[in-house]
């Protein structure tokens, strides 16, 4: 998993200049420069030329950036893979991934083409083949560190209707969690698509948080606070992670292996929880 906090994934259209230049000051923890869905075929070729000089030019501060390129059996997905292997970004995004087999052959392109070992993968699962193979492309490779969830596609092909509870897509939703956990990697919700509806992206990202994502794709600027705030620790989850860690350290000294806290029994599984938050919550605090 990350170091670094990735509470809000958003999406900026790659062909779009001046897009790319605000993003520069935008308080999302990730940029993904599409390449891909945002950009029509007749733009592909000059979209990569643009994110490939903005991401040189730099001034993109502590966000992380990400590029997602287009389908490796395009006619643009290996230019796309090729042009960004040495760039100064985190992460390939490649889309629509259905199998371990096409994790490799990306990486065996980045390989050839001089890509440092820094340079990770997140790959989309947004299909239900996607779905079933999500264990094995999870695992698929060291590169891969992230999967992101492609909701609006996978709500067509399961045929399920895009719901407040999105009852019919919990079962692909738990199961990308539970493959990022099991190969300890991120795993980013879908997009919230009502930009007007900021009660509904509310209970969305706190659905995501319910979940176990660690954070969610937006689609537009206004949606990073509400993410921002809901995946972020609130006081009074890190006040009781902080009284656990102190507690266990008092525990620990005198030979105990559990301890009670406000009545509550901690053991050590309790205590790595509480540590990850206190962290989680000093990271944000020192971007901010």
């Amino acid at each position: 998993m990350a170091n670094n906090p990735r509470r809000s994934v958003l999406y900026m259209p790659g062909s779009n200049a001046r897009a790319l230049e605000k993003a520069r000051s935008l308080d999302a923890d990730v940029l993904i420069l599409d390449l891909e869905d945002a950009v029509a075929p007749a733009q592909k070729v000059h979209a990569r030329e643009q994110v490939l000089a903005a991401v040189k030019e730099g001034g993109y501060g502590r966000r992380e950036l990400v590029v997602r390129v287009n389908a490796f059996d395009t006619e643009w997905g290996r230019h796309d893979i090729e042009a960004f292997a040495r760039a100064p970004i985190s992460a390939l995004c490649l889309p629509k991934v259905e199998s371990a087999a096409e994790i490799h052959a990306v990486v065996q392109v980045l390989q050839q083409a001089g890509a440092d070992p820094s340079l990770k993968l997140w790959a989309m699962a947004e299909t239900p083949r996607g779905i079933l193979a999500v264990a094995e492309i999870a695992g698929a490779h060291p590169r891969m560190d992230g999967i992101v969830l492609g909701t609006s596609d996978l709500a067509k092909d399961l045929r399920v209707p895009h719901t407040p509870q999105r009852l019919g897509m919990l079962t692909s939703l738990g199961m990308c969690v539970l493959a990022a956990r099991a190969h300890g990697i991120d795993v980013f919700d879908g997009v919230h698509l009502d930009l007007d509806d900021e009660q509904g992206l509310l209970r969305a990202c706190e659905q995501g948080v319910e979940l176990g994502f660690d954070g969610k794709t937006l689609i537009h600027p206004k949606q990073i606070d509400v993410t921002n705030q809901v995946f972020s620790p609130s006081d009074e989850t890190l006040a009781r992670a902080e009284k656990i860690r102190l507690a266990w350290e008092v525990a620990e000294a005198e030979g105990k292996g559990v301890v009670l806290v406000d009545g509550r029994l901690v053991e050590s599984l309790h205590v790595e929880e509480a540590v990850r938050l206190l962290a989680m919550a000093k990271q944000i605090a020192e971007r901010d």
